[in-house]
């Protein structure tokens, strides 16, 4: 009881720390707890009609229960990032098994070459509830890689034995345990290096020297900079909510 106890104040007080983020020199909220101003879906064309990503009282939610029949949605940016700090706040729920993550550096193309006609490529912080050793570790959407970068892995599939073990010391804090429990992401991303922390954990320490600057990147528009954008995948149902989400640029 102790350590869940203690696990949960450091969840608080780092939540705390974000909250006051844009108070901090240099920090802007990318998002104003209103509506979605400064965002946009992308998609493929048959998903433009579904209104899965709404703001409620002060978070950004994405809720597809109850409906697999769409491809990929992600809720972008319309401004572009290169070097910078990110923080933002997620909450989970053990009723969706959906997968999402937050992608960096991303750019959509909507072009028929692209993967289904529509794809945002660029590498991802995943968040996966069902397998927390997964949140905060990169897997690379760029079309023409989607594979794990860090770590280094074939395709998808990743099994926890094959994370590091800074990833095996996560833990995820779920809505039903807990209405008022919100889990953090730290995302920091200077040239070709990357940082991720989850609730205070260093995940990731990555640098994609000669992968996120490659020629397929660089075809893309992807890897070194780009847009900020969370994600629904395809044909999941998925419900997730993110706020309080502050950036840096350095």
């Amino acid at each position: 009881m102790k350590s869940v106890t203690a696990a949960l104040l450091g969840a608080v007080l780092f939540s705390g720390f974000l909250i006051n983020s844009c108070d901090r020199p240099g920090w802007e909220s990318l998002f104003n707890g209103k509506d979605l101003t400064g965002w946009s879906v992308k998609c493929i064309p048959a998903d433009m009609d579904k209104s899965y990503w709404t703001v409620k009282d002060g978070y950004i939610e994405c809720n597809s229960l109850g409906d697999k029949e769409h491809n990929y949605v992600w809720l972008a940016t319309e401004r572009n990032f290169t070097d910078f700090q990110l923080k933002l706040k997620f909450q989970l729920f053990r009723e969706s098994g959906g997968n999402s993550g937050v992608q960096f550096r991303s750019s959509y193309d909507d072009s028929q070459s692209a993967t289904y006609g529509g794809w945002l490529s660029g590498p991802q912080a995943d968040i996966h509830g069902a397998e927390p050793f997964r949140t905060g570790l990169i897997y690379d959407e760029t079309d023409g890689v989607r594979r794990w970068i860090h770590p280094s892995l074939p395709d998808w599939q990743i099994a926890p034995e094959q994370a590091p073990v800074s990833a095996l010391k996560t833990r995820l804090f779920f809505f039903e345990d807990d209405p008022g429990a919100w889990n953090t992401m730290e995302i920091s991303c200077h040239g070709t290096r990357v940082e991720t922390r989850v609730n205070g954990n260093k995940v990731t320490e990555f640098d994609g020297e000669g992968i996120l600057n490659d020629d397929v990147h660089k075809f893309r528009g992807s890897g070194t900079t780009g847009c900020i954008a969370f994600q629904l995948h395809m044909g999941d149902e998925l419900k997730i909510r993110f706020k309080d989400i502050y950036i840096k640029e350095e």
